[in-house]
């Protein structure tokens, strides 16, 4: 693994342990060259996702911008780090368990709102808003009202 630091390509493992609920490996590395220390992960990775954009538009899946996009709905929630982690594992699964390649960025989407809606209620309105385009707080009234259980006569 190239050291980030220094650019060498000789660093060394000096622990290995299970993350994200036994799903990924940490490793803590060194560089001899420049004593830097770093950390990588390793994931199972069953087959190579590409996310089909709603103009036909095909890009390679990354974890990464998916993770971007979750943490930032989450952001100053109460949300376990953990459990963030094994949520977007459990979203990557599902993807790569679909038997296809090409996957619909709507699919996605919906299927990050559906695991936001699960975990947090203000995270998967703040996904919703940016998934669905929200452009004025008349969409987003309507959005909350389709949430509010129905026959509730409390006011």
């Amino acid at each position: 693994m190239r050291c980030p630091f220094c650019g060498n390509i000789d660093s060394q493992v000096k622990d290995s342990r299970p993350a994200e609920d036994h799903v990924a490996i940490r490793r803590r590395r060194f560089c001899p060259a420049c004593g830097g220390r770093f950390t990588t992960y390793e994931r199972v990775q069953l087959r190579d996702l590409v996310v089909v954009k709603t103009n036909g538009k095909r890009e390679d899946f990354d974890r990464t911008k998916l993770e971007r996009s979750i943490r930032m709905a989450l952001q100053k929630r109460p949300i376990d780090p953990e459990r963030v982690d094994q949520m977007i594992s459990g979203i990557v699964r599902r993807l790569e368990s679909l038997g296809e390649t090409d996957i619909g960025s709507k699919i996605i989407g919906e299927i990050v709102m559906e695991s936001l809606a699960r975990i947090d209620t203000v995270a998967y309105v703040r996904f919703a808003s940016v998934y669905k385009n929200f452009q004025a707080a008349d969409d987003f009234d309507k959005f909350v009202s389709e949430l509010r259980p129905t026959g509730n006569t409390e006011e």
